[in-house]
């Protein structure tokens, strides 16, 4: 019984592990020059999606929230490799009850680690995107 438990659980941790790492796909952008997405869940039911690619030598960074609910009012800051590059508030607006930020930012030696973090100011809902390119 110990063993198959064991098993269960290897099992469903390298499951979980899958489905964390489907969430970000590398692509193409025009040009064929390459860029990267991500999207998931916030601490409820709002989703985020973040994508990077390149842009006349920098890195064109966007963080989309999409709530489902117009009206909402989210402070939204966003990080590239530890350094703050936005800070600031944001309404979801209709039709799609979502918001976006867009950001250009120097293409760094080495990878750039983006994070982004949003937060309902009225329920305290927290997303965590997080795109490296």
């Amino acid at each position: 019984m110990k063993i198959s438990r064991l098993s269960a659980v290897v099992t469903t941790l390298a499951l979980a592990s899958t489905f964390a790492v489907v969430g970000m796909a590398p692509a193409t952008a025009k040009g064929g020059e390459r860029r990267v997405e991500a999207r998931g869940k916030c601490s409820s039911a709002t989703i985020w999606k973040m994508k990077a690619k390149p842009d006349n030598g920098r890195l064109q960074v966007e963080l989309e929230i999409d709530s489902n609910r117009n009206g909402q009012t989210w402070t939204v800051a966003l990080r590239d490799n530890g350094v703050a590059v936005f800070s600031g508030r944001r309404v979801t607006k209709a039709p799609s009850g979502s918001f976006s930020v867009e950001f250009r930012t120097p293409n760094r030696a080495g990878a750039d680690k983006f994070v982004g973090t949003a937060r309902n100011t009225r329920t305290g809902e927290v997303c965590t995107a997080r795109v490296t390119y």
